[in-house]
């Protein structure tokens, strides 16, 4: 067996070590959907564009594609999906990254907080070149587009990203706990998103009654926020940016908490008592 000098590296060469240990693992996660990036790449924008559709298809039938917001229609479907698909990706990819009894934590370089940052950038990075594409294409074939506030659009999606991070870091720590119970939780959370993201409504025109039910969702106020950055002539009023910062504040700390707790014991393959 041969021994081999550790050198001394700084806090500053550290750092940077993680960095590009981040990234390459990034492009790792990116080709696991397809070993062409490329393909990899058009499945994810098919996949939006199908959502588009569907949500298109629906607000036909329930006789709303003028929607409620003075603005481009697809700028306002694609406003709400751009911003949901990301959160439920990002934490889906945060829960699934790999954990402690990985066989990728056995190379030395390597541990949790990387596979989580990785997963998550991967997300961040197919996300917004989809929408990128897709709102591009739309833009030079059919008609321009203007985004009202580009910077405050781009803080409420990095937002929703952040806060499925913090999410699927709470997903992530308790499920090996219970993997059937909590990765149902999980599920059912995802789903539920589907519409109490509201990302089909527009909170300023939706009765108190109806409002309730989806005024506890962060990701709701993002999408609202979202839409009073992208256009003119909206003005949230029924929901805030406060809200989703406060409670995504709140799910890191407690998913950083979990993650810790259970990389503790997971790591101890959970048969050996406590000590």
């Amino acid at each position: 067996m041969f021994f081999q000098p550790q050198p001394r590296t700084t806090r500053v060469g550290s750092a940077y070590g993680m960095l590009v240990l981040t990234f390459y693992t990034a492009v790792h996660q990116v080709r696991k959907s397809h070993k062409n990036a490329v393909i990899g790449l058009a499945l994810n924008i098919v996949q939006i564009l199908i959502f588009i559709g569907i949500m298109y298809f629906i607000m036909y039938i329930m006789g709303r594609t003028g929607g409620r917001i003075r603005g481009d229609q697809l700028v306002y479907i694609v406003s709400g999906i751009a911003m949901f698909i990301t959160h439920v990706k990002t934490m889906s990819a945060v829960t699934g990254a790999d954990g402690p009894t990985s066989a990728m934590m056995k190379h030395s370089p390597m541990n949790t907080i990387v596979a989580i940052a990785s997963a998550a950038l991967s997300t961040l990075y197919l996300q917004v070149l989809s929408i990128c594409i897709i709102l591009y294409g739309y833009h030079c074939i059919f008609t321009p587009i203007t985004i009202d506030q580009p910077a405050g659009t781009v803080g409420m999606f990095l937002l929703s990203w952040i806060s499925g991070i913090a999410i699927g870091l709470i997903a992530r720590s308790i499920t090996p706990w219970s993997p059937t119970f909590f990765g149902f939780v999980a599920t059912v959370y995802k789903r539920a998103n589907v519409i109490a993201s509201g990302k089909m409504l527009v909170a300023n025109a939706t009765p108190t009654a109806i409002l309730q039910y989806f005024d506890w969702n962060p990701l709701f106020h993002i999408i609202d926020q979202g839409r009073g950055f992208i256009f003119l002539n909206y003005n949230p009023h029924n929901s805030t940016i406060s809200y989703p910062v406060k409670m995504t504040i709140i799910f890191f700390i407690i998913g950083l908490m979990c993650e810790y707790y259970t990389r503790k014991y997971q790591s101890a393959s959970w048969g050996v008592g406590k000590r």
